[in-house]
């Protein structure tokens, strides 16, 4: 018998995802908005969809998933063949999104059935903001991790860009940012402007031990 896990994100006044986890080990991906504002929700795998207030979008994702993505989209415009473009998250213009989005954006990441049974999850930050978020599992046993805080708002002037704030590795491609050689790298003041508003996402390349978290392989 197949289980089925579910994992929910919220673009909350943000996107909320919610994640559902089931033993054989597929994952269902409950994407709602709860933003005063239409989004695009994203995901490779997953494609994309057009998400009013309080709207949902479930995505299926296979035993084994590895660097999956689930981001929101703003101010897109799109044809009847799902072609178009938005002002943040665009994916190469295609409602149906193929590809990672272009930065800024607030991506929820997840790998599935990894080490010791494990799935690996987060909220990163490194490419920017767009939209806040929330990740959290189903059952509730997993920790909630979120990006609610008015980060556009407070942007530093050097990351600012209209409905958006950019990581600064993309923005500036400096080795202090993106730790291309030293994998030992540590913060810097703009990666800890967002680490400070929010401290359990991920905001640097080498941010691992306190942007990412794990929950056990089947635990909804």
């Amino acid at each position: 018998m197949v289980f089925l896990k579910t994992l929910p994100i919220i673009f909350f006044f943000a996107f909320l995802i919610l994640y559902l986890v089931f033993p054989a080990d597929a994952a269902t991906i409950t994407v709602r908005n709860n933003c005063p504002y239409v989004v695009w929700a994203a995901g490779t795998p997953g494609g994309g969809k057009r998400l009013e207030t309080g709207g949902i979008w479930t995505v299926n994702a296979n035993p084994g998933t590895v660097q999956a993505r689930i981001w929101g989209r703003t101010d897109c415009n799109f044809d009847a063949s799902g072609r178009g473009s938005c002002r943040t998250g665009d994916c190469g213009g295609l409602l149906e999104c193929t590809s990672y989005g272009q930065p800024p954006n607030t991506l929820a990441e997840y790998a599935l059935t990894q080490y010791a049974n494990q799935d690996f999850y987060d909220i990163s930050v490194i490419d920017g903001f767009n939209i806040p978020m929330e990740f959290s599992s189903a059952s509730g046993n997993c920790k909630v991790i979120r990006c609610t805080a008015d980060i556009i708002k407070d942007c530093p002037d050097e990351l600012r860009k209209d409905n958006a704030c950019n990581g600064p590795c993309p923005m500036f491609r400096r080795e202090e940012d993106c730790c291309n050689v030293n994998k030992n790298c540590g913060p810097t003041p703009l990666s800890s402007f967002f680490k400070q508003r929010c401290p359990d996402v991920y905001t640097y390349p080498n941010d691992g031990q306190t942007g990412q978290f794990a929950c056990p392989t089947g635990n909804n």
